[in-house]
């Protein structure tokens, strides 16, 4: 269970809660990969299994199991079980709009269409 805590720090409220600062950024590193922000936004249009990953961003399945490894350590991605089968989707609604910001904000930055 999550813990609940406050978003500022406790001792000064213009700071936010040392807890809160560490996740965001481990957040933001998971980020930081370009092939796993190519598997989020394959993921993002629909649920895929590792093979279909491979086959659309033409990696190899070792590459694509790491990425997915740290994208769930992250809590980005959630998988379910099929059989054999392991189908991967974006963790929820907050990952897309984050993911959706990111792009608005890179294409208005740099003036893309």
């Amino acid at each position: 269970m999550v813990e609940s805590i406050d978003n500022y720090d406790t001792n000064n409220n213009e700071i936010l809660n040392p807890k809160v600062e560490r996740d965001v950024v481990e957040l933001f590193k998971a980020f930081s990969s370009q092939t796993r922000i190519r598997i989020l936004f394959a993921l993002k249009r629909k649920k895929l299994t590792v093979s279909e990953i491979c086959d659309v961003l033409s990696m190899s399945q070792s590459a694509i199991s790491h990425q997915l490894r740290e994208l769930k350590l992250a809590r980005l991605v959630t998988y379910e079980k099929h059989g054999r089968e392991i189908i991967y989707e974006l963790d929820d609604h907050h990952v897309h709009e984050i993911f959706d910001l990111a792009i608005e904000h890179v294409k208005e930055l740099y003036k893309y269409d």
